[in-house]
């Protein structure tokens, strides 16, 4: 741009510099080793914005036509959106199915001096037929498995040892830092990449001048310099010893779908910088998350676990019954090591593994093939299968990761942008899509399949990704896309109101409708007209109304209040008019209704060309006990 305005001089170089971590020989070396501006990287970044800016500046204007107050779509946010829409469907549509499960409790024929010890294990075979999660659908059939069980004989039948590696972990990118710290500091995506901003750009330690703590942030790249490698490696060797090092220096490659690469993986800037070292100086918060990055950037570059396990068949003596116990034991800590080094000022609530040792393990361990055990306890329980997890916010940046939407830079920003739209709400950590997203998700999946398609979305990153490497030329691409597009913004364009009406209608009418009495959609007002759901043509306004309007002015109740939050459909009721009496002025009839705003009094019938006095009931009038008289002085108010 400095060139097109003739604003630099012949001798006036201009060049790029690159650095992934704010330190003073990081910044150092790369004012030693400028590089020239990559045009493909800029034509992939333009390509990106212009693909966002046609998707999100054309579909949001029929969006608020269409959906009054549904703000925006974009080409990323759809897609998450699309997810948490499909999986609550998945979750509406979902039938439990009761299950059984049987576990019983054994005595060996060897005793200790603390008493003689108990296994626990669980059936996995009757009458030669391996059991599966549904094999046992009733209590009549586990109660007939119990009676055969309580009269059998039991003996060890097989005794199988085996050692396990546990790998040490890969270290952090964007998306698996932000999974782990709402997993296991319970902070949200935005909130992490706010503290994690903030330990890159540097804090001041001590006298010392201001450094930077980790690499930069947002990167899908899960290489690490050979030279941190090397000093991670060495300072493992010296404060844990030669054997819980690793061999080689570890290097890990690219796991992520249509991963860019283009950074380090996210790692102290100094490994020997302990977290302990800056307790006084970071917050709480802050230090959490540093210990989080220190901790798996250590373990990276350790030996894995050795877990001896063991396996323990118990069978009946006809061989119709068999059950199973499993123990395990750390042999060797290996990575673990560093989860457990509180010197370091690592805290118990960021250990990456559950490396409890199984409490049989020691009975376990005792036993032979045929010998006898003696049933002590025999434990039948009910399930029921559970329906699809809704996604929790780190669930949500893993399945995007997976199927390669957004990019480590986004993924915050999205789950942000779903809130602020209200789109999506968080309970208890948990992502609920609110009805506005799903009618929003919908409207979409049904005018611009292409758009809230996963697979589109991802496909594009990689054509971007061509774009960033030379291979694709992007203003080709975007004359594809444009083409196809403005046609489905054409039909979304010409589609009526009522037929986005009755999309929605179809759509989520169990929901609509689900407080109706007798299921019945017959208007109780008028008792001709069908209740149906209705856009307002004022405001930003949704409701359920009788489809013999003007004739019929009936609203049965609004989908959103004055704040537009959704009201919980199973907790709307119904309000008919209410006859209070006759006017004694003009013997009209008086009716208490309830509309859009809340409750009013009206005088005379709704007619067709005549608009009757209405006047609104004072808020906090208690509606069950407004009479007559109550409604006159109201209707008398000018």
């Amino acid at each position: 741009m400095l060139q097109q305005q003739d604003a630099l001089n012949e001798n006036i170089k201009v060049a790029r510099v690159v650095f992934h971590e704010i330190t003073e020989s990081s910044i150092k070396r790369a004012l030693q080793t400028p590089r020239r501006i990559n045009s493909n990287l800029i034509n992939a970044y333009l390509a990106r914005r212009a693909l966002d800016y046609l998707i999100g500046f054309s579909i949001s204007p029929l969006l608020w036509r269409k959906l009054p107050g549904c703000q925006s779509a974009g080409r990323v946010q759809s897609a998450a959106l699309a997810l948490i829409c499909d999986r609550e469907t998945e979750i509406d549509q979902f039938n439990p199915q009761e299950y059984w499960t049987i576990g019983a409790e054994f005595s060996g024929t060897r005793s200790n001096a603390s008493g003689r010890s108990t296994i626990s294990s669980h059936l996995t075979h009757f009458n030669s037929k391996r059991i599966d999660q549904l094999s046992i659908s009733s209590k009549a059939e586990a109660v007939a498995i119990q009676n055969k069980v309580n009269s059998s004989k039991f003996e060890v039948i097989g005794v199988k040892r085996s050692k396990i590696k546990r790998n040490s972990p890969m270290p952090y990118i964007t998306s698996t830092l932000q999974q782990d710290s709402a997993n296991k500091l319970h902070f949200s995506a935005s909130y992490t990449m706010k503290l994690a901003q903030q330990l890159y750009e540097g804090i001041k330690l001590s006298d010392k001048e201001s450094t930077g703590l980790i690499t930069y942030m947002r990167t899908d790249g899960m290489h690490i310099s050979s030279k941190a490698a090397e000093d991670i490696n060495s300072f493992v060797q010296e404060r844990y010893g030669v054997h819980f090092a690793s061999k080689v220096v570890r290097k890990y490659f690219k796991k992520v779908k249509n991963a860019q690469e283009a950074h380090e993986s996210i790692r102290p800037t100094s490994i020997r910088r302990l977290p302990s070292t800056v307790a006084g100086i970071l917050d709480e918060d802050s230090l959490k998350l540093y210990t989080l990055i220190w901790t798996k950037t250590m373990a990276c570059q350790m030996e894995p676990a050795l877990i001896d396990m063991i396996q323990v068949d118990i069978g009946s003596t006809d061989g119709d019954v068999v059950l199973r116990s499993v123990g395990s034991r750390t042999n060797f800590s290996g990575y673990q090591a560093v989860y457990k080094d509180r010197e370091a000022g690592v805290d118990a609530s960021t250990c990456e593994e559950d490396d409890s040792i199984v409490g049989t393990l020691g009975a376990l361990h005792e036993l032979k093939v045929k010998d006898s055990l003696s049933l002590v306890k025999l434990d039948l329980s009910q399930h029921y299968t559970q329906p699809p997890s809704r996604f929790s916010e780190g669930a949500l940046v893993e399945i995007l990761e997976e199927l390669g939407i957004g990019r480590p830079s986004t993924y915050a920003s999205i789950i942000k942008v779903l809130q602020d739209r209200s789109y999506v709400t968080i309970k208890n950590r948990v992502l609920h899509p609110q009805f506005r997203g799903r009618m929003v998700s919908e409207f979409l999946s049904h005018h611009f399949s292409e758009v809230a398609n996963y697979s589109f979305t991802a496909d594009m990153e990689t054509e971007l990704d061509n774009v960033s490497a030379g291979t694709t030329e992007w203003k080709g691409l975007l004359a594809n896309y444009w083409s196809r597009f403005i046609q489905y913004c054409k039909l979304a364009s010409d589609a009526h109101i009522h037929q986005v009406e009755k999309m929605v209608e179809e759509k989520f009418g169990h929901i609509l409708f689900s407080s109706l009495p007798n299921d019945s959609r017959v208007c109780p007002s008028c008792e001709e007209g069908k209740l149906r759901f209705k856009v307002s043509r004022f405001g930003s306004g949704y409701f359920i109304g009788c489809d013999q309007h003007p004739k019929c002015r009936f609203i049965a109740g609004n989908v959103f209040n004055d704040e537009e939050e959704i009201t919980d459909p199973e907790k709307s009721e119904l309000f008919p008019n209410k006859l209070l009496g006759l006017s004694p002025d003009t013997n009209e009839k008086i009716f208490l209704k309830n509309g859009p705003y809340g409750h009013y009094v009206q005088l005379g019938d709704d007619k067709t060309g005549r608009t009757p006095k209405r006047s609104p009931v004072t808020e906090g009038t208690a509606t069950d006990s407004l009479t007559l008289e109550d409604a006159i002085e109201l209707l008398g108010i000018p």
